[in-house]
């Protein structure tokens, strides 16, 4: 090492600089303590006369100086802080290897020239990966950051390996290898540059063979098999669970079953040992050796420091008695449940009054004789008031739209169950992204018993474009509608406000237009939910026309002559109400409709030419309290009943319609004998239709509906949602008869295609559409719809991925389904059944799309083969 020294200027300080130079070479290869002890034995100071830079390096000689800290003139103890300081310096910048600080020369006692050596660490110029597939490389370079021109570290090599690794083990590769290796790239580019190597061997998955316990006797094997929700052993029978091994899993799993000893009295059980044994590259075995313990039971229980509630008050809530087995696990829940936001605890009987800072915490006084006496001890504080209330995150909708649905205040008694609630209303509103609404507790101030609240909020497109094609009813169908949700009319005028059309609002806007070579339909309506901005009235109104062609069965073509023109329009107000709680609201709306038949004959009308009005009322009863996200809700039910009604005409129009039905029984019975004269049968039928234009010149009738719906999340995010609905068409006068209009259809995906007589379809999977019909005294299918319908259905859903751009979820049914038209026949649960799988897209921008692959079970009316199979496409709709 003397000949790192080029010029020593006094021989008398020969052995030390010998022994300078060797110390300084060493430091990276001893730890940095270590290093700094040596260097400050035995060291002299000396002024940087001068700092030179040597090696590979594409940085300027005054940068490196600049990033060592070292500067010249500057006195430093050679050994010393200083030189360990600048290495960690250069080393902790990332940008460079092999480094190394020399003392080159000595000059006038204590001048010294020193040289700084070092490589660059080499760039990535690319990054291969094998053992996977294509959309998981570019996963694995993103949450790696493995970008072209980072610097190649020893630790990105590391931190990449162990990421890769676990990320595998987590899937049940447990044997997973990943090597990484790095290749020196040869251009004319004057840089260290790498070309990365990663093979990833992701092995076979490794499941459980075996899972044996051992010391177990309150319980079996297959009781605490049973415990274990995540970690299973193979079973061959057993579908909906596989027995991956994943060890994050194993341990919750290893809680759970000393839970399920808590949960029955067992207070000290504990897992004395577990091993994992490897059976084979592809089979692990769990062993599991628990030390039970003695049965406990629950003794006295007192409260401490309780002044808002009394006692019995709260023992209501705890709901625990003196010598019921001591039960851990539902003690705690009992206290503070923190599955459910809303549960019936302690901690939320004193957060939904106030006191946010409450603590409540059971303490064990005593154990003697295998009984727990318990304090309950709480520290109410005091009760709490909202300062200030603010909104972050909205940059399209107003204020006003938000706060108006907020059910917290500036100056209002703090209630943990009305920011739920907030949080719940600003979900349903459909501007935000349901799963990323957040709160945020800020400026606490429990002596004055204030805090702020900040709600955030991600918004989402809520405009929505349908832009359709396809083949039905005879050709091609195009549809072209715009659905604009967050509208804002009083800035129509405003040009500055379109982006691309006025929003802010809260209000909801569409406009749709279909239409194939049979058919046309336009249709508008625009909504206001907070009428007059004051209170939640929510105003709304519509207009459509449709105009049908007969289809003629010599050309294939629709015949123009033949046609079938509908009008309506539609006022409805809708109001929020209080009683029985504020989760109901009533809805009121007064429709009419035109049927224009320009010789447009069908079964379905016995009058091809004339018209008929529907002036129609409609009350409806909701009430919605299913949470939070309404595409993907999660608890809560949501149920509706409505009643349409017509005026009584046939009490006061003075028309005999008795004799009318009587005198349209016998020409019936006239046309349907083939005897009589062809002339005289057909002035019969044209008698038939001005009788029927008679009866149906003013619909008369009544319909009643009720549908409901219920949301239990039976694991996380795995939602149980069963349905039932029912439906009911009357005639005030049984002698004017059930009108031809408003009738259930049911069977299919339940779109009304290109049907624009006022039916209701109803989907029924598995079954082609409207297919399932009442039948005659025949026993043949009407094809004319039902007046009485009910519809079962149990639907098992779990998210793919419930992001902002896209939600997306699969599901499994079961459903069935029957309609009559008349209840001396009814029976609900002679039902056409069906089963399936489906999956449901919802993009803010088209709204949901979906499909559904249904298998019928039984015969359509008619039939005698099972439906079997049928596909159905799911557009802007939910079951």
């Amino acid at each position: 090492m003397g000949k790192q020294v080029n010029k020593l200027i006094d021989s008398k300080l020969l052995k030390t600089q010998l022994l300078f130079t060797l110390l300084l070479t060493l430091i990276l290869s001893i730890p940095s303590a270590v290093a700094q002890e040596l260097m400050v034995q035995d060291s002299k100071t000396y002024t940087i006369a001068e700092i030179t830079v040597n090696g590979e390096t594409s940085f300027s000689e005054q940068t490196i100086i600049a990033y060592s800290g070292l500067r010249k003139g500057e006195e430093i103890a050679i050994p010393g802080e200083k030189i360990s300081k600048a290495i960690t310096k250069l080393w902790n910048s990332n940008l460079f290897n092999n480094i190394e600080i020399y003392l080159k020369d000595v000059k006038n006692g204590n001048q010294a020239y020193l040289e700084i050596r070092l490589t660059d660490l080499p760039e990535l110029n690319e990054v291969k990966i094998t053992g996977v597939k294509k959309s998981k490389r570019e996963k694995i370079i993103k949450e790696n950051k493995l970008d072209k021109g980072v610097k190649v570290t020893e630790n990105l090599i590391t931190t990449t390996k162990n990421y890769l690794i676990n990320t595998y083990k987590k899937d049940g590769y447990y044997n997973s290898k990943v090597a990484i290796n790095t290749i020196e790239v040869q251009d004319s580019i004057q840089k260290a540059r790498v070309n990365m190597v990663v093979r990833i061997d992701k092995g076979s998955k490794v499941k459980v063979k075996d899972i044996d316990f051992t010391g177990n006797e309150v319980f079996t094997d297959n009781k605490l098999k049973a415990a274990m929700k995540k970690t299973k052993q193979k079973n061959f029978i057993r579908v909906y669970k596989r027995s991956k091994y994943i060890e994050a899993d194993y341990k919750e799993d290893l809680k759970a079953v000393i839970d399920k000893y808590k949960e029955n009295g067992y207070r000290d059980a504990r897992i004395v040992a577990d091993s994992i044994t490897v059976v084979d590259d592809k089979n692990v075995a769990i062993g599991i050796h628990i030390e039970e313990g003695e049965l406990y039971t629950f003794g006295d229980i007192s409260f401490i420091g309780n002044t808002v509630y009394s006692d019995e008050q709260l023992k209501r809530v705890l709901r625990i008695e003196k010598g019921d087995e001591y039960n851990g696990v539902m003690l705690e829940k009992r206290i503070a449940d923190n599955t459910s936001p809303d549960a019936l605890d302690i901690t939320n009987m004193y957060q939904n009054n106030g006191y946010l800072f409450s603590t409540i915490n059971p303490v064990e006084v005593s154990a003697e004789g295998n009984v727990i006496d318990l304090e309950i001890r709480i520290s109410e504080g005091k009760p709490v008031h909202f300062n200030d209330i603010t909104i972050v995150g909205n940059e399209v909708t107003n204020d006003k739209v938000i706060y108006r649905e907020l059910y917290t205040r500036p100056g209002q008694l703090y209630k943990k169950s009305n920011v739920i609630r907030t949080i719940r209303e600003l979900s349903q509103l459909g501007f935000f992204d349901a799963e990323q609404i957040g709160t945020n507790f800020k400026n606490p101030k429990p002596n004055e018993g204030t805090i702020d609240l900040e709600y955030s909020v991600v918004e989402t497109g809520s405009s929505q474009v349908e832009l359709q094609g396809g083949y039905g009813g005879g050709g091609f169908i195009g549809t072209l509608g715009l659905s604009f949700n967050n509208f804002s009319l009083k800035n129509i005028l405003n040009k500055d406000a379109y982006t691309p059309v006025p929003r802010g609002d809260g209000q909801k806007l569409a406009l749709r237009l279909q239409a194939s070579q049979f058919f046309q339909t336009y249709s508008f309506s625009f909504t206001e939910p907070w009428m007059g901005g004051k209170k939640p009235v929510q105003f709304s109104t519509s207009f459509s026309h449709s105009k049908q062609f007969s289809y003629d069965y010599r050309t294939g073509r629709p015949d123009r002559s033949r046609s079938f023109n509908v009008t309506g329009v539609t006022l409805g107000l809708a109001k929020r109400l209080t009683i029985p709680d504020d989760y109901f609201s009533i809805s009121h709306a007064l429709t009419f409709q035109h049927y224009n038949l320009n010789n447009y004959n069908t079964s379905l009308f016995t009058f091809g030419d004339g018209y008929s009005n529907n002036l129609a009322y409609t009350i409806g009863l909701s009430r919605n309290n299913t949470y939070n996200d309404p595409i993907y809700p999660t608890g809560g039910s949501n149920f509706t009943v409505s009643a349409k009604v017509t005026f009584p005409y046939s009490l006061v129009n003075g028309v005999d319609y008795r004799a009318l039905r009587d005198e349209r029984n016998e020409l019936d019975e006239f046309v349907s004998d083939t005897n009589n004269p062809e002339a005289d049968r057909v002035e019969a039928v044209d008698r038939i239709a001005e009788i029927d234009q008679e009866r149906f010149k003013w619909l008369e009738f009544y319909k009643i509906k009720f549908r409901v719906d219920w949301y239990s999340e039976l694991a996380k995010k795995l939602v149980l949602k069963p349905s039932l609905e029912f439906g009911f068409l009357g005639a005030y006068n049984p002698n004017r008869g059930v009108i031809p209009f408003e009738r259930f259809f049911l069977g299919g995906d339940g779109l009304a295609n290109y049907t624009l007589d006022g039916r209701e379809t109803i989907a029924l999977r598995g079954y082609p559409n409207q297919s399932i019909q009442p039948l005659d005294e025949n026993g043949n299918p009407t094809n004319d719809g039902g007046t009485i319908y009910n519809k079962f259905s149990l639907e098992l859903r779990y998210p793919i991925t419930l992001s902002q751009t896209a939600k997306i979820y699969g599901l499994t049914f079961l459903e069935g389904g029957v309609t009559y038209n008349d209840f001396h026949d009814y029976n609900p649960f002679d039902l056409k059944r069906s089963a399936g799988v489906g999956v449901r897209i919802f993009m803010p921008a088209f709204g949901l799309l979906g499909i559904d692959f249904g298998y019928g079970f039984d015969p359509v009316p008619g039939e005698f083969n099972p439906s079997r199979w049928q596909t159905h496409f799911i557009i802007g709709q939910q079951f």
